[in-house]
């Protein structure tokens, strides 16, 4: 168990260190900017959404490792799928990081984004996880800001 944290613990720091998708796509034709107050995690998140399919999506902004790394995760995760399996996906990620953590939890259908179901042990973290989530609803929905209030 202890070299399975482990590996997860390496995963997100990767992430943190060299997010992938830190970037505007060219074609973003979707944007949102999210803030969480407790921890300080900015984030703006562009999207390119073509006949209901997230065609590219990229992020910016300056937080913690874990809302980094799960930013970037997110991107990798969702980059060309259709807009309902991103929701289904992110449904099931929010699920998994506020399960309680005493209970076992499957996050096998999550594949990458699993090393983030460590976070439900530490609640004031789960904010820091679903930042970037929320505020790629906020940017798919056609909003312009969104908080992990």
């Amino acid at each position: 168990m202890q070299e399975l944290r482990e590996l997860y613990q390496s995963v997100i720091l990767d992430h943190n260190k060299r997010p992938r998708n830190f970037e505007r796509p060219a074609g973003a034709n979707r944007e949102a900017h999210g803030h969480n107050p407790l921890c300080g995690d900015r984030i703006a998140v562009f999207a390119s959404v073509e006949d209901g399919v997230l065609r590219e999506v990229g992020f910016q902004g300056s937080g913690c490792a874990i809302s980094k790394a799960s930013a970037s995760l997110m991107t990798e995760a969702v980059k060309g799928k259709p807009i309902a399996e991103v929701e289904r996906l992110f449904e099931g990620f929010r699920r998994v990081v506020t399960s309680d953590a005493r209970l076992p939890v499957d996050a096998s259908k999550l594949g990458k984004l699993g090393v983030l179901a460590g976070v439900r042990e530490f609640p004031m973290r789960v904010k820091c996880a679903t930042l970037a989530w929320h505020t790629l609803r906020a940017a798919l929905e056609g909003g312009e800001a969104a908080t992990t209030e």
